[in-house]
């Protein structure tokens, strides 16, 4: 079943240059002039992915996107625009936007993008599926493991049998970002903007992040199931692996 992508833009040119690309790869793709029909279609119809132009009139992209993963979580998106700033890249961060793509956007890079995207969402998927009494209500996370290990992030607590612990609200952060985007590689960087909040140089992110880390892997120690599933990636960052079907 071939996936269903849909394309935001307001410029007529550039709405039907993606939707020729991604056609040509076999996708199956409609189209949006602005955020209020996006959303109305998304209401309606299921949707993989979406490509979302950052600068419209109306609503913007990013708006866009905060209502499209109230009514349809499992969309990725990727943002599109001419426009690149600080402010909207680290807005993109904390929406969870799969990727940020500057116009004009080669048709190779647009390709890549949503694949690596569909293949993010399957991978998230996937996660859902392997955990059991899933809280599907996105302000309050709460799962359990496959060995009985018990995780509310809400409250961010810990727990299996008569073993509890408590995460600071960093560490909570920390491990919320990296459960509800299982597969992705988060580099240094990246995590001590969503879960510090500021922005640092590369050089110096590793350094910020890695006491948190450590910390958060000291109290997980009696967790090993959990504790397993938060990998590092050398030289780069960590991603959280999720457990797989036996």
């Amino acid at each position: 079943m071939k996936s269903h992508i849909l394309v935001v833009d307001d410029e007529p040119v550039a709405r039907q240059s993606l939707t020729d690309i991604l056609r040509l790869e076999g996708f199956s793709v409609a189209s949006a002039p602005n955020g209020q029909a996006a959303i109305e279609y998304v209401r309606t119809h299921p949707v993989e992915l979406m490509i979302v132009d950052l600068r419209m009139p109306g609503m913007d992209g990013l708006e866009v996107v905060q209502v499209v993963n109230q009514i349809s979580p499992e969309t990725e998106v990727i943002l599109l625009t001419a426009f690149g700033t600080t402010e909207s890249a680290i807005q993109a961060l904390r929406l969870r936007i799969h990727d940020y793509l500057l116009k004009p956007a080669s048709p190779v890079s647009v390709i890549n993008s949503v694949k690596k995207g569909l293949l993010r969402r399957e991978s998230r998927l996937k996660a859902r599926g392997g955990i059991q009494n899933a809280d599907t209500d996105d302000g309050a996370p709460e799962f359990s493991l496959k060995d009985g290990t018990h995780v509310d992030l809400s409250r961010r607590q810990i727990r299996k049998k008569d073993q509890m612990i408590h995460l600071t609200p960093a560490e909570g952060r920390l491990l919320r970002v990296l459960i509800e985007n299982p597969g992705r590689v988060y580099s240094h960087r990246e995590l001590v903007l969503l879960v510090q909040g500021y922005d640092t140089s590369q050089r110096e992110a590793p350094e910020i992040l890695r006491p948190l880390v450590s910390r958060l892997r000291h109290k997980l120690e009696v967790f090993p199931a959990l504790a397993k599933c938060i990998v590092s990636v050398r030289g780069t960052g960590y991603l959280y692996e999720a457990e797989q079907e036996k």
